[in-house]
């Protein structure tokens, strides 16, 4: 019986495919090269013009355990979640603790929850510009802040 002796320098990736994957990153870097050129709007951004329906200004303080408290402008409870409920919106709140630490404004002033004619639910930062568009978390997590518009 003879054994077939492979010294390592055989088709591993065939070429066919190795020049496929060459001209995929070719052409996603003449595609990202054009639109930066280009200066090409961001199209996958939520258009901003379409009118706000209902608007709240809203006050976020979390816990790393997951508990968090939301208050309207005047300190008034308007919902208090348990560590088991409370998640997301302790996760919100610590994203917006690390982007005001990093533009060095109040970390405890309000932002705004609005709800757009069109059904869209956003959050806005208005001190640093950063904003969340909530259906991108899932129905469940955009469902509690809806409900602190009712």
């Amino acid at each position: 019986m003879q054994s077939k002796k492979h010294d390592g320098h055989g088709d591993l990736i065939p070429p066919a495919l190795l020049r496929g994957v060459l001209f995929l990153v070719a052409a996603c870097l003449v595609i990202v090269a054009y639109a930066r050129i280009t200066d090409k709007p961001l199209v996958a951004t939520p258009d901003d013009s379409i009118p706000v329906a209902q608007e709240r200004r809203i006050v976020l303080e979390g816990s790393m355990s997951g508990a968090a408290t939301v208050f309207d402008i005047d300190g008034n409870v308007i919902a208090d979640f348990s560590s088991d409920e409370g998640g997301f919106v302790a996760g919100i709140w610590r994203v917006l603790q690390r982007e005001r630490n990093k533009h060095g404004v109040a970390l405890d002033a309000p932002v705004r929850l609005a709800r757009y004619e069109n059904g869209r639910l956003a959050l806005h930062d208005d001190l640093t510009g950063w904003r969340a568009e909530l259906i991108g978390f899932g129905a469940d997590n955009a469902a509690v802040f809806a409900r602190l518009l009712d």
